[in-house]
């Protein structure tokens, strides 16, 4: 995990801050279901192609199979419909998607008032690094895909974070730009996004829509916001 990049380098300048009433500095979001009103960029493709991932998701979920065997496994289901897929026609899968409300209302407070907002997703690159384009935030890294030297989907994905390992995708920013653990909120909807939850931090729940999903948040005592508007966060940053 240590080789992996974020997509925006470090700047001098994004250390001076001129702070949230709270000390906050950093602010890191997960994509799909918090960002986007959408369970999981994955979960459209799935939706786009009519196939049923059901069962593997709870394989995943249950540590059966790694990020690069589910990733796998998902373009497998699509090809068995389709093949060859284009990249364009994945562009084009994610043309109904939306934000959730009051997520541009929101990542706009937090950059003006100098905070670092950063999109660490185990969701698909093409759709988070587009959201991230169009939300103005700092970084952002996703998983993907493999694509041929024509444009089409290979048989293998690109995992550059694993699901269950966010938080260390975090550390690194950190130390990239130099915050520290109680400068940083972490904004997640599901029990894999608790992995966000850094030493000295403070991560945030964000409608859970899957029952081991809120009973995970309930047990690790995290706060949970149950309305699906962004802005709900900012009572947290306050």
């Amino acid at each position: 995990m240590s080789s992996i990049k974020l997509n925006v380098q470090a700047d001098d300048g994004i250390k001076k801050f001129p702070g949230l009433p709270s000390g906050i500095k950093c602010v890191v979001f997960d994509c799909d279901g918090v960002l986007v009103d959408a369970i999981s960029s994955w979960r459209t493709l799935h939706d786009y192609f009519g196939t049923d991932n059901s069962e593997n998701l709870r394989r995943f979920i249950a540590g059966e199979f790694s990020d690069v065997e589910f990733m796998r496994s998902d373009i497998k289901l699509w090809k068995a419909k389709k093949d060859p897929i284009h990249r364009d026609e994945l562009f084009r899968a994610y043309s109904g998607s939306k934000l959730m409300d009051g997520a541009r209302e929101l990542v706009s407070w937090l950059k003006d008032n100098g905070c670092f907002v950063a999109i660490v997703s185990a969701g698909v690159d093409l759709f988070v690094g587009s959201i991230a384009s169009m939300l103005g935030a700092d970084d952002w890294v996703a998983n993907g895909f493999i694509f041929d030297e024509d444009g089409y989907l290979t048989d293998e994905g690109n995992c550059r974070l694993h699901a269950t390992g966010k938080g260390e995708i975090i550390e690194k920013l950190c130390q990239q730009h130099g915050f520290e653990g109680k400068e940083v909120i972490s904004v997640g909807d599901s029990e894999m996004d608790l992995s966000m939850w850094i030493k000295d931090s403070k991560f945030i729940g964000f409608n859970p829509t899957r029952e081991s999903s809120k009973q995970a948040f309930q047990d690790a005592g995290v706060p949970v916001i149950n309305i699906r508007n962004c802005l709900e966060i900012k009572k947290f940053l306050d």
